[in-house]
C-alpha cells in the first residue's frame, strides 16, 4: 500500500502531537452562562494547542519563558511613575503606549510575584500587538527598585494600593475602558481586589493566568526545587537591599531561616503589615471572595505546570462551573506562564487573553 504525501503528513503531525502533547483546551464553566457564548466565539479554544516541539517539556518550557526569552525582548517604556499612597509606601506604574487617543482601552497589568518592567516586558509588548490597546504595568512595593518607605510589602500585593493605583489611571485617561490581566502572583492580587469590589470595580473584563487559587495552601504544591530558588529570590528582593527599613521588623530575623515558599509565606505576616497569619489571610486570600466577583474572569492553567499546580484548581471547580462570571481553561502542556507554540515561540496564551478582552470593548 503506497502512502499519499498528504497522509504522510497528517502521520507525522499526529506523531507530533503525541510527543508534544498537543491536545483541545478544556474548558469549565456554567454551561448556560454567558460566557459559555462568548468562549465558544473564540477559535484557540476549539483547536488544539500544540507547544513549541522542544518546549514540550515542562521544566525546559519554564526555563526557557524564565531564563532565556526575556533576555531577547527589547521593549521601551514610554514613562514609569512612581506613586506615593496614602501611607506614604511608594508604588508605580509602567506605560505602554502612552501616545494612542485618550479614549484607548487601556490593561491594567498585575505582574507576578518578583516581577518587574523588565521580566514583564514580553507580556506587556504581546498585549499591545494584539490589541492596540494602552498598557499601564502596576508595580508593587518594592518592586523593580522602587523605594521602600514603609516597612510593609506582600507577595501578592495590597488591594488598598491597587486601588489607588487604578483610581490614578482613572484620572489620567478618564475616556480610557479598563481591562485587567494577573500573571502568577499578580492573579491572587486581582482576583481579591475583584472579590471586595464586587460590581464596583470599572474594570469591564479580566484575565488571570496560572493562578494558585488558595494562597494558604498553593505554596505545598510548587515544585521542591523551585520553591527554593523562588525563597531566595524574595531574601534578594525584598529583604537584602532594605535592611534599614526592616531594622524595626523582629520577625525578619526568622523569615530569613526559611527554606521553601510555605515557610516564608507563613511566617513573614509582620513584614506585610499584619499582627498574625490568621489576620493576614483573611485580609489577602483571594479564595475568601471569589464568589463575590460580578465581571468576566477568564481563568488559564497549563495541566504540567510546576509552580501553580492544577491540583490547586480542582477544589474549586465545581464553584466555578457554577458560576455567571468566571470560567477556567486548561490545556495538557504550557507549563507556567508560557504556553509557546510555533517555531518562534510566540505565547498561544497572550493570544487568547486578547481576543478574550477585546470580545468586551
Amino acid at each position: 500500500m503506497k502512502l499519499s504525501v498528504k497522509n504522510v503528513r497528517k502521520i507525522s503531525s499526529m506523531t507530533l502531537d503525541k510527543v508534544t502533547g498537543a491536545e483541545v483546551p478544556k474548558l469549565y464553566c456554567k454551561p448556560d452562562g454567558y460566557l459559555k457564548d462568548i468562549l465558544d466565539q473564540l477559535p484557540q479554544l476549539s483547536q488544539k494547542y500544540r507547544p513549541t516541539p522542544w518546549l514540550s517539556n515542562t521544566h525546559a518550557h519554564l526555563l526557557y519563558f524564565d531564563l532565556i526569552k526575556k533576555r531577547f525582548v527589547h521593549l521601551e517604556y514610554d514613562l514609569i511613575e512612581q506613586l506615593e499612597m496614602q501611607d506614604g509606601g511608594i508604588t508605580g506604574i509602567a506605560w505602554y503606549g502612552l501616545h494612542l487617543p485618550s479614549e484607548t482601552p487601556t490593561i491594567v497589568v498585575m505582574h507576578t510575584i518578583t516581577g518587574s518592567p523588565e521580566s514583564m516586558r514580553e507580556l506587556v509588548r504581546d498585549l499591545h500587538d494584539y490589541t492596540g490597546w494602552r498598557i499601564a504595568l502596576c508595580l508593587r512595593r518594592g518592586h523593580a527598585d522602587l523605594p521602600l518607605t514603609v516597612p510593609q510589602m506582600n507577595l501578592f500585593g495590597s488591594t488598598a494600593d491597587l486601588k489607588e493605583q487604578i483610581s490614578y489611571i482613572q484620572h489620567k485617561f478618564p475616556k480610557s475602558n479598563l481591562y485587567g490581566v494577573g500573571s502568577s502572583a499578580g492573579t491572587g492580587l486581582l482576583v481579591r481586589y475583584l472579590g471586595e469590589e464586587g460590581d464596583k470595580t470599572p474594570l469591564k473584563a479580566t484575565f488571570a493566568l496560572c493562578p494558585g487559587y488558595n494562597t494558604e495552601l498553593g505554596f505545598a504544591n510548587v515544585h521542591p526545587v523551585y520553591s527554593k530558588i523562588m525563597t531566595q529570590k524574595l531574601f534578594k528582593r525584598f529583604i537584602v537591599p532594605y535592611r534599614q527599613t526592616w531594622s524595626s521588623t523582629e520577625s525578619v530575623a526568622e523569615v530569613l531561616q526559611t527554606k521553601t515558599l510555605v515557610e516564608f509565606e507563613k511566617a513573614y505576616f509582620a513584614l506585610a503589615g499584619f499582627e498574625n497569619y490568621e489576620s493576614y489571610t483573611q485580609a489577602t486570600n483571594p479564595i475568601y471572595v471569589f464568589e463575590n466577583i460580578k465581571v468576566p474572569l477568564l481563568i488559564l492553567n497549563a495541566e504540567d505546570d510546576p509552580v501553580c499546580h492544577i491540583k490547586n484548581f480542582y477544589p474549586y471547580q465545581q464553584t466555578i462551573e457554577s458560576m455567571d462570571d468566571v470560567a477556567v481553561i486548561t490545556t495538557k502542556k504550557g507549563s507556567h506562564c508560557g504556553f509557546y507554540e510555533g517555531l518562534h515561540s510566540r505565547s498561544w496564551a497572550t493570544k487568547l487573553i486578547s481576543d478574550f478582552l477585546k470580545k468586551f470593548e
